[in-house]
């Protein structure tokens, strides 16, 4: 069970995290920064350091969430338990993301654990 156009979904989700860090890194890094070879880190502060970081926690989980996913529709597997469970992926993934910019603890990091949750319930659906 897929919702149609679902990956579209999956890359607003990684675009809207990608911009809005480049958007607030912006003013501490700079043009000179953005457009040159980057040699030396620019390390960032405040928002912007925890866009970058919320990011990179993306580019981390995002690959696991896919596969997941793929493999779940490769084996036949596809379900409403996958169906909600990627649901759930994307939709924690998108609390996240304001939750680490304006800087909450617990919940962040609960919210987090919902989403990693939901990458394994595709995965045991893999086996079930």
């Amino acid at each position: 069970m897929i919702i149609p156009h679902q990956h579209l979904i999956w890359l607003g989700l990684g675009a809207v995290n990608l911009i809005w860090a480049a958007a607030a890194a912006q003013p501490q890094r700079g043009r000179e920064w953005n457009v040159g070879p980057r040699d030396v880190p620019c390390p960032l502060t405040g928002m912007a350091g925890r866009l970058e970081r919320a990011f990179a926690n993306f580019r981390e989980t995002f690959p696991f969430f896919v596969a997941v996913v793929i493999g779940a529709y490769l084996a036949g597997q596809l379900s409403y338990v996958t169906l909600y469970a990627t649901i759930t992926y994307v939709v924690a993934r998108a609390i996240y993301l304001p939750l680490y910019a304006f800087g909450v603890p617990y919940w962040r990091s609960l919210v987090w654990a919902v989403s990693f949750i939901a990458i394994l319930v595709i995965l045991a659906a893999l086996f079930l």
